[in-house]
């Protein structure tokens, strides 16, 4: 259509759109159409302010790689990581279980571990961590043989796949639940850590004088066939970010109970000083198993990078 008014932008988008033969498709670009248009008319935006915002579009893929995804950063950033997640999973609110972020870290085919192993595969300074969590489904029933992903930052606040200091897989681990749908494992008690900001999420924090912290926390991936895939995180409870988490991502019962122990006998011998436990149990739906699509494939070179906080 020959356009007269600026209402007419709008009206000859849509139209266009109604040529889409994928309903679903259909349904989402006109939604996002008709929001964007009215957020440009809400907020009046400059000509400078519009370049300026796809000059930040183009940033996000520059300050992307096999081993960084600035785009999964950016999201959980601005909480939308965290709202996709609630909104997919509101059947499940009623359960002790949340599903939570996969975030911007996790990486595909971590080594198999058998259960009471260790996932420090390289020197990591930190509290030794004894983990002990089982997976039971809606009734109650152990998930036996669920294969679970774990992965975190060590406490120097590096995932290992940012940090050439650290060996490949470093604090990553893949392990099948036993018959009663458990697994154990051996770690280091993760800490909080700084999001990267020298891209535009650091841009964005800045602006708005944001910490760029997360809790202290470890993430858990569980797949076994007629369940769906559970995603899910556990918070360091005393964690001075618990309550203000730069991406959005703890819920009241993801905050796990990090015990600590002192002058009492560990699980492994070599164990001589304090230590920390922590138990859990999960509860997985039933429903498909799906994996997701791995963020990032491969690990940083050169050198170690810095990370600074922001106040």
């Amino acid at each position: 259509m020959i356009i007269e008014s600026e209402r007419d932008v709008t009206t000859a988008v849509l139209a266009e759109l109604e040529r889409a033969p994928n309903g679903r498709f259909r349904e989402i670009m006109t939604a996002l159409v008709r929001h964007l248009h009215g957020f440009m008319r809400e907020t009046k935006l400059s000509e400078e302010e519009f370049r300026s915002a796809l000059d930040y579009i183009v940033a996000l893929g520059k300050h992307s790689s096999a081993s960084h995804n600035e785009a999964v950063l950016m999201a959980g950033s601005l909480g939308v990581s965290a709202l996709v997640c609630l909104i997919n999973n509101a059947a499940s609110s009623t359960l002790e279980t949340d599903q939570n972020l996969l975030g911007p870290f996790w990486r595909a085919q971590a080594p198999m571990t058998p259960n009471g192993g260790s996932i420090v595969r390289s020197p990591t300074p930190g509290a030794p961590l004894f983990v002990h969590v089982s997976f039971r489904d809606e009734a109650g029933a152990a998930v036996a043989g669920a294969e679970v992903d774990v992965w975190h930052s060590s406490p120097e606040g590096f995932y290992e796949n940012q940090d050439p200091a650290q060996v490949d897989m470093n604090l990553r681990g893949r392990f099948l639940a036993d018959e009663r749908g458990a697994i154990s494992f051996r770690t280091v008690k993760p800490a909080g850590y700084p999001i990267p900001i020298d891209g535009p999420t650091g841009e964005l924090l800045r602006a708005q004088g944001r910490h760029n912290m997360r809790p202290a926390h470890l993430h858990f991936l569980a797949r076994k066939e007629g369940c769906k895939t559970l995603i899910t995180q556990l918070y360091v409870q005393d964690d001075k970010f618990i309550d203000s988490d730069v991406q959005f991502g703890v819920t009241r019962r993801l905050i796990g109970n990090y015990v600590s122990h002192d002058g009492e006998s560990a699980p492994a011998a070599d164990v001589k000083g304090s230590w920390y436990s922590l138990d859990h149990t999960f509860t997985m739906q039933r429903g498909t198993a799906t994996l997701p699509r791995a963020p990032i494939t491969a690990k940083a070179q050169g050198p170690r990078p810095a990370i600074p906080h922001l106040a």
